[in-house]
């Protein structure tokens, strides 16, 4: 199942998607819903979202 942040405004401006497949996080652009999907690993996301809510990056 497919989600979008609860900080999209929902008009369909810029957003993307996430999802999960077994040990990987899938990500997609939400106005190309049948556009290209990039996969990473369950646990570089992790580490990733980690370091977006701790202010680590940029």
């Amino acid at each position: 199942m497919w989600f979008t942040s609860s900080y999209s405004n929902g008009a369909g401006g810029e957003c993307v998607e996430c999802a999960s497949s077994d040990d990987n996080a899938l990500i997609r652009d939400s106005k190309r819903l049948g556009g290209p999907v990039v996969g990473v690993p369950g646990l570089a996301w992790h580490a990733f979202v980690r370091a977006l809510k701790r202010g680590e990056l940029g």
